[in-house]
């Protein structure tokens, strides 16, 4: 008995046991769904910029320590420095991650990002080698400081090169899960992503469609070029209902990231990219009540579409789990595993594995 056997037993049981426990948020064909999945392939768990509910995000070691617990995927987001190479950071201000601000002080200054006034330190300004003598801090409250000071900021490089030694030293394939970090700014400043990062993968030997990486962007013209550039896959990401694509409010096109969502739209999308990843809040919406609602048919929407769904973000605390879950993550899992989604980006990678192989027998 393999594990798409036991996993569909298991599944079964789960998907039970989430529907009794949270009413019908898990769809009354949740069991259709999963089976249907199960005979593709169990949910992918991407690290989110790596394993970052334990360590500084976007280190070499957040990602080692995500690819440790069980991570098929890690994601490094990217954006470029002044001598065009690219690092692993959650924005171009550099401020909240690092101590960039005791180094450089004079460096602090003003710009537009996204059509929003930001103040700050900004990765395009300083050389690869002045990237190099910053140290990585925790960027998100309440999480442990005490890595902070003790890594330094990976180049795109670096995290590839990372990802294909593990893959080596562990016989499974460990898959890299880059996103374009504001490509219309940079691309507006003379320092464009898709060749280099086409380039870039090439190197490395990432071609074809069946290459463990996918491309992730919040906006779509990126995409779309990138489409004609490389076989790798796509991914469209989508914010909150009523925010925009950044591409989109620069071309005067007033559509938002719920117009995005429509069955029309995705099959739109399809036409460029292979998958959504849509925040978690977007498929099961919390209320004013802080209760989740019954889940969107956007899953299924996707899925006619021919679009895996790889939904984020996925964390263990407290406060950033709905009622319903009775502060157990697992559960979050269990209901979005149970509604059919292909992939989970997590703080807490080992979390959503152990959630993976309650569900599915798989480890």
């Amino acid at each position: 008995m393999n594990w798409l056997h036991v996993g569909l037993v298991s599944a079964m049981i789960v998907v039970g046991a989430v529907s009794a426990s949270l009413g019908k948020d898990a769809s009354a064909d949740a069991t259709m769904v999963w089976t249907r999945q199960l005979n593709q392939q169990a949910p992918l768990v991407i690290g989110h910029r790596g394993a970052c509910g334990y360590r500084p995000e976007h280190t070499l070691a957040s990602y080692e320590l995500a690819v440790d617990m069980g991570a098929d995927y890690i994601e490094p987001d990217l954006v470029m420095t002044k001598d065009r190479v690219f690092i692993a950071r959650h924005e171009n201000e550099l401020s909240q991650t690092t101590d960039v601000a005791a180094k450089f002080p004079d460096r602090r200054t003003k710009k537009a990002i996204d059509g929003k006034e930001v103040e700050g330190w900004f990765s395009e300004d300083f050389t690869l080698a002045e990237i190099k003598t910053l140290r990585a801090q925790s960027g998100r409250p309440k999480r442990s400081t005490a890595w902070d000071g003790a890594y330094e900021i990976p180049t795109f490089d670096e995290v590839i090169e990372l990802a294909q030694r593990n893959s080596a030293e562990t016989g499974r394939a460990i898959g890299i899960y880059p996103e374009t970090k504001h490509p219309t700014y940079f691309s507006s400043i003379g320092l464009p992503f898709e060749n280099l990062l086409v380039e870039t993968l090439n190197r490395f030997g990432y071609t074809e469609r069946t290459s463990p990486v996918f491309i992730q962007s919040f906006e779509t013209t990126n995409l779309k070029q990138l489409r004609f550039m490389t076989k790798v896959r796509l991914v469209q990401l989508f914010d909150d209902f009523n925010e925009r694509p950044y591409d989109l409010v620069v071309a005067g096109d007033p559509r938002t990231y719920r117009d995005l969502m429509t069955p029309e739209s995705l099959k739109e999308i399809a036409t460029y990219a292979d998958g959504i990843g849509p925040w978690k809040r977007t498929i099961l919406i919390e209320g004013e009540d802080k209760k989740l609602k019954p889940a969107t048919t956007l899953i299924d929407d996707a899925h006619a579409a021919g679009l895996v769904v790889h939904a984020y973000t996925f964390r263990d605390e407290p406060d950033t789990l709905a009622p319903e879950y009775a502060l157990d993550p697992m559960k979050e899992y269990e209901q979005f595993f149970a509604l059919g989604i292909d992939g989970v980006f997590s703080d807490f990678p080992d979390t959503a594995v152990r959630a993976r192989a309650k569900m599915t027998g798989r480890p």
